[in-house]
């Protein structure tokens, strides 16, 4: 992988690109790989048949194989997800794998495989997985959105909604703050670190790097974060939160492509991410918007003005963070744009993907619903096994401990 922006046009000349360099040990790739098996965790063996992945003494030619299988998914919705959480158990609990994966060689690697699967997903013969997937959400689920002869997959996977889906609550109410996505919500730090990552329980974020060093970074130093996880077949757009000003926008920061240090254990609960280390996402693709809104004291007078940042992440496969051309020109405070709550801002193509907000010190303390609003769905035992695979608030089994 001697030249990382040169990406491959097919999965075989993608394969003959690994082979050679594992072979010629361009940039260390085969020690590091080497590296990376021999200290390969053992895969639990509780896990599903549809995950489960042994890694141990696999040669360079089952690496291959793997890839190649995984270009060949042509299936539904879990499909893909489950190739995704069979290769993570190359970097699961392993620090030589999360080098491969992350760095060097094996970043290449992953970035090439990447754009591989978009120009696949960008192809017309792509439709067929459509079909697929329209079968599995069923009429019930596709009655949410807009229906048209989507010329690929990637053009369904960010599918629109029809009119009045979501409405967006107290338009008008300032103080509300809106879901920007269909999501798992949950609240992940409650003292934001500067430049340091500062453990709360078991969470740390550092958002200065969260921000890439944003000179707005500093204004949520002490605030809070909350996640909001989309799932792989949920509507991919995200939505302002607040209304204000955007007075700075990115949706360029560059990241890795694959390594977290244990996807399975943010999968492995009802409530998908709940205690799970966010500190990792820093260094995953993503982009911010920063929204200068109004506060609002309890007579509805004004209290100040303050921020609110949306950072979209991008996680395994192609995961793209695009802003709409409003927002992308929008990346200095001295064109600030107007957004309104529930303005739509940008999409994910195909992959994993989630929002973190950002809120000044004392400024969203909690998750506060209003009777009668909803709070979740009454699944299909189906899907609850295929996408929420353990029951909430359980443990992810880990064989060892973190290590740092």
């Amino acid at each position: 992988m001697s030249d990382p922006m040169t990406f491959s046009t097919s999965i075989e000349e993608f394969q003959e690109r690994i082979q050679t360099a594992y072979d010629q040990n361009q940039d260390d790739f085969a020690t590091l790989y080497d590296d990376a098996i021999a200290h390969v965790v053992p895969c639990p063996e509780d896990k599903d048949s549809e995950v489960y992945y042994d890694w141990q003494g696999a040669d360079i030619q089952r690496l291959c194989e793997f890839f190649g299988e995984w270009y060949d998914w042509k299936s539904g919705v879990k499909n893909g997800l489950d190739y995704i959480e069979k290769f993570s158990w190359i970097n699961y609990l392993n620090d030589f794998g999360m080098t491969f994966v992350t760095s060097g060689p094996g970043y290449a690697m992953t970035a090439d495989f990447t754009h591989l699967q978009g120009l696949q997903m960008d192809d017309p013969h792509s439709k067929d997985l459509i079909d697929a997937w329209i079968r599995e959400l069923g009429s019930k689920r596709m009655d949410d959105y807009k229906v048209r002869d989507w010329e690929n997959f990637n053009e369904f996977f960010v599918r629109e909604l029809k009119d009045g889906r979501r409405p967006v609550a107290d338009q008008d109410d300032d103080t509300v703050v809106v879901a920007p996505a269909d999501c798992v919500i949950n609240m992940i730090v409650d003292e934001l670190g500067p430049d340091t990552q500062i453990p709360v329980k078991t969470v740390s974020m550092n958002v200065e790097k969260l921000l890439d060093h944003s000179e707005y970074a500093h204004k949520f130093i002490g605030g809070t974060a909350v996640s909001c996880i989309l799932m792989p077949d949920s509507y991919h757009w995200y939505h302002a939160p607040v209304a204000g000003e955007v007075v700075a926008a990115r949706d360029d920061i560059g990241g890795c492509y694959y390594g977290m240090r244990d996807f399975p254990g943010l999968l492995d609960k009802g409530n998908v991410g709940y205690g799970y280390d966010y500190s990792m996402f820093e260094d995953f693709r993503r982009g911010y918007v920063i929204i200068k809104t109004q506060y609002l004291d309890s007579a509805g007078g004004p209290d100040g003005e303050g921020y609110v940042g949306l950072v979209p992440v991008g996680l395994n496969s192609i995961a793209s963070v695009n802003f709409l051309e409003k927002f992308r020109e929008s990346g200095s405070g001295e064109n600030p744009v107007m957004v309104e709550k529930g303005e739509r801002i940008g999409n994910f193509k195909y992959g994993g993907s989630l929002n973190i907000l950002l809120f000044e010190k004392g400024r969203f303390p909690a998750l506060q619903l209003l009777q009668g609003q909803r709070i979740g769905v009454l699944e299909q035992r189906e899907r609850s096994t295929k996408l929420f695979t353990r029951a909430f608030r359980t443990r992810s089994r880990r064989v060892r401990p973190f290590t740092s």
